[in-house]
């Protein structure tokens, strides 16, 4: 049996519609920008020529810096950065250990970084992160490429050594983030998505209830369950969903439907961190400094304060896609009531591998649910993956064509990037100065808890909320007590606030599950794109935020007692 090779005269390893793609050119196109490469290059390298701020310099030599957690026996963050790079030299007094190394004939012992060099290091990590960005939003490289890119800046710039940086590409949330692609994978080949889609969408009938009862009902949960597992779930019975009704009109695609589906449920999602202190890990954070600092709160009490900002701020959501995305539809309306029910009705009875991946993900849930505060969601997700293997409901093949790795890899990076940020401090710095930055008018009263949001709502579409809460915590809740305001009202606005991630794919993994999930079912062709979240995510984010101050901290707040 005879295989053409690339050494045959009339193979062509691309198809011949592509052989443009071999070609250097000037044009821009997705992946490929180089107008843009060079703008960010000059401007990268232009910064990195740049000597670090004196807020830097004086951050990395403060005593105790409030907001930055020292490792045992470090002072100050140069300690703790010379403690990581630089062990001999910080566990040893370096005069006696030259001497004796000079003795012993042995290699002297590198001195410490000094402080001009950790402030360096900040600054480093700070213009990384803004690269990146901008190189993400503008898809000036492929998602991938720019992925591996963060890893090569941060090993190229010494800032972490190269294990480091593996282990800080390997977080949970990315194990998580790959496992939940691969489960979507076996709910979809089975057909258990169309069934889960009846039961939440029965009686959602057009796009309007869709808006204004499905979108409500989802943030509601996300404020007890994990809204990225809803998310991962509602994305294929969405997507099969957008394509029934696309085939139903007679058309090939229409991209407004897909983001009103897609980006309605995610910015939905999103909201529900409020709700209560289950909903992530970013709440923990903040119970756990609000006890630190001598004020406690209970469930109920941050429900109470927390969970009526969720349905409304939903309602608005819906409002807001509804109006903007509804006139632009190709398709007359969408029922995913008439689409599901449809749907069910030509699938077998259910049974064999369907039941199957049933009780898998039932299973999932409960460990999510019971074991996920100590086993966090990346572990349980792999066993589920591992059980669909051994089930032989997913084959290896199935993994590599229906998961996206350069999402995966996405937020990888942006976990990475966040370990680095915090360990060199840049976080912390970032933090200060958006601090240092507000006005007076938002550093008194209801102003400062206006401000503190504002400045919370930016940090956490850069990094995760989780570390946003992190670097913040520390910083506002002192404010609060010097400008005489409740404490707990700082503390959750930041917390709130946090849930504002929108506008960047890697804000949070419900931008990322939904980015890498919204796919033509057919085709494979995304539906969705990097400037749709900037685009539809801004305006969400302000809306957030006015719903957040007019409804809550002007209004509903002024009748709890604090």
């Amino acid at each position: 049996m005879s295989h053409k090779t690339v050494v045959d005269h009339d193979f062509d390893p691309l198809p011949a519609e592509k052989v443009h793609d071999r070609k250097w050119s000037w044009k821009s196109r997705p992946g490929y920008k180089p107008i843009f490469m060079i703008a960010a290059a000059l401007v990268f390298t232009f910064l990195v020529m740049m000597p670090p701020t004196q807020g830097m310099l004086e951050l990395v030599k403060t005593v105790q810096p409030s907001g930055y957690k020292l490792p045992p026996g470090a002072t100050t963050i140069a300690d703790a950065v010379n403690k990581k790079l630089r062990p001999e030299a910080f566990n040893v007094d370096l005069s006696v250990g030259e001497d004796a190394a000079k003795k012993d004939g042995h290699k002297s012992i590198k001195p410490l970084f000094t402080y001009y060099e950790v402030a360096q290091m900040a600054k480093m990590t700070v213009c990384i992160l803004f690269l990146v960005a901008f190189l993400w939003g503008t898809e000036t490289l492929p998602l991938g490429a720019t992925d591996i890119l963060v890893g090569v800046l941060l090993y190229l710039f010494a800032i972490l050594p190269i294990n480091e940086i593996s282990r800080a590409y390997m977080k949970d949330a990315v194990f998580f983030i790959f496992g939940i692609l691969a489960v979507a994978v076996g709910v979809a080949k089975t057909g258990l998505d169309k069934r889960i889609g009846l039961i939440l969408l029965s009686r959602i009938k057009n796009a309007k209830a869709f808006a204004f009862i499905f979108l409500p009902m989802l943030s509601v949960s996300a404020g007890f369950l994990s809204e990225h597992a809803l998310v991962a779930l509602l994305i294929p019975v969405l997507m099969g969903i957008y394509k029934v009704t696309c085939k139903s009109h007679g058309i090939k695609k229409d991209r407004a439907l897909a983001i009103f589906l897609l980006l309605g449920v995610c910015f939905a999602a999103n909201q529900g961190g409020p709700g209560s202190p289950a909903a992530g890990g970013r709440n923990a954070i903040m119970v756990g400094y609000l006890a630190d600092y001598g004020m406690p709160i209970s469930f109920l009490e941050w429900m109470k304060i927390g969970f009526p900002f969720v349905p409304v701020m939903s309602w608005v959501i819906g409002l807001y896609m509804y109006l903007r995305l509804k006139p632009k539809f190709t398709v007359n309306d969408v029922n995913p009531s008439e689409v599901v029910k449809a749907e069910v009705k030509n699938m077998p009875k259910f049974g064999g591998q369907e039941a199957i991946m049933a009780v898998i993900l039932v299973l999932l849930v409960l460990a999510w649910i019971l074991i996920g505060e100590h086993a966090g969601l990346g572990g349980p997700t792999l066993y589920a993956v591992m059980a669909m293997f051994i089930c032989r409901i997913l084959r290896w093949e199935d993994i590599q064509s229906g998961v996206a790795f350069d999402v995966v890899g996405l937020y990888a990076a942006a976990c990475a990037m966040g370990v680095a940020l915090k360990f060199t401090g840049g976080a912390l710095w970032l933090a200060s100065t958006f601090v240092n930055l507000l006005p007076d008018a938002l550093t008194k009263g209801d102003g400062l808890v206006i401000g503190v949001s504002l400045l919370t709502g930016v940090m956490t579409n850069f990094m995760s909320d989780g570390a946003t809460v992190a670097a913040l915590g520390p910083i506002v809740l002192p404010m609060a007590t010097l400008a005489n305001v409740s404490v707990w009202k700082v503390g959750l606005i930041t917390s709130f606030s946090s849930s504002f991630a929108n506008f960047l794919v890697v804000g949070t993994p419900n931008n990322a599950i939904c980015f890498g999930m919204g796919k033509d079912p057919e085709t494979g062709e995304r539906l969705l794109e990097v400037m749709d979240f900037v685009k539809y995510g801004v305006p969400v984010t302000f809306l957030a935020w006015a719903v957040l101050w007019l409804w809550a901290v002007l209004g509903y707040w002024k009748f709890l007692s604090w």
